[in-house]
């Protein structure tokens, strides 16, 4: 299992860092063959999969819990994708004025680090609950160690490959 979720992590690591790696290179990129997006559309999807199976592996659930608590999941995760979003479009500006960061430019995406954090925390309260309804409280507990584990995974990646602003 920690072989598995460390191989998700990796993928998803990577999918995340698709647009920081373009920004990072000094000549424009030349526009993308479909076919590439096509690509990562279907990374993304087996990503997707592969973390549905290592939470599902994590959880261990039965049927009954399966049944109510995957229609949750999905929505959760829907609305943490869009949060995700929100984070990588930060990365993205920031990439965007690296090596001329004015203190408006940092002011701005400092407040919507914060805003998108409280957005995060706000979404997972509203989900726990919906969680509640599905599961035993040990699993609802498992379930987030399991995101936390995936976002620390990725945080950390994301710090180590991001340089200070200057």
């Amino acid at each position: 299992m920690k072989r598995f979720l460390v191989m998700v992590v990796a993928l998803m690591i990577a999918v995340m860092a698709v647009p920081v790696m373009r920004q990072e290179s000094t000549t424009p990129a030349p526009a993308a063959p479909e076919k590439v997006s096509d690509t990562m559309v279907a990374l993304k999807e087996k990503l997707k999969a592969d973390k549905k199976l290592v939470v599902s592996t994590a959880l261990n659930l039965t049927d009954a819990e399966g049944a109510a608590f995957w229609p949750v999941y999905e929505s959760y995760q829907k609305d943490l994708s869009a949060l995700n979003g929100r984070s990588m479009k930060l990365i993205q500006d920031y990439a965007d004025h690296y090596g001329a960061m004015t203190d408006t430019a940092a002011k701005g995406m400092v407040d919507s680090y914060l805003k998108i954090e409280k957005d995060r925390i706000a979404l997972m309260q509203s989900y726990t609950g919906k969680f509640r309804k599905t599961l035993p409280e040990v699993k609802v507990a498992r379930y987030y160690q399991v995101e936390n584990k995936i976002r620390a995974v990725v945080n950390y990646e994301l710090a180590d490959a991001i340089p200070l602003a200057e």
